[in-house]
């Protein structure tokens, strides 16, 4: 990955610009198989949308595995590039390596004039 270009698409992208990250080919080399097909399948998920954690688990064939997509979730070398902050519990935002304030603010940053596919955030519990 070019880092200033990165740099500057992550600049971009916390200023509210849609930026598209599956130009960049992060490097998953050190992580399980498993943990590779999470987010892989994370690097999908379009801005301004949402699953569960378990639809994500359903995704990559893993029905009923959750906790184990969470996990892997928390292994993220790449977080914003690989979009895990769109991965949320069904009953509220669930956890982030970053904080869930942080998370917060991603999903508001991308919540601005985008339809939320998933019924699973309600935006309004993001207002400070």
């Amino acid at each position: 990955m070019n880092s200033d270009d990165l740099y500057r698409d992550i600049s971009r992208y916390l200023k509210g610009e849609k930026v598209d990250f599956l130009k960049y080919e992060p490097d998953l080399s050190d992580l399980t198989e498993f943990e590779q097909d999470v987010l892989n399948e994370v690097r999908k998920i379009l801005y301004g949308t949402t699953i569960t954690y378990s639809e994500l688990a359903d995704r990559i064939g893993s029905s009923g595995g959750a906790r184990a997509v969470g996990q892997a979730l928390s292994k993220n070398p790449y977080p914003i590039v690989i979009p895990c902050h769109r991965v949320v519990a069904k009953t509220g935002i669930g956890g982030y390596s970053g904080g869930v304030e942080l998370k917060k603010r991603l999903l508001e940053i991308e919540a601005k004039g985008i339809t939320v596919h998933s019924p699973a955030v309600n935006f309004n519990m993001l207002q400070r």
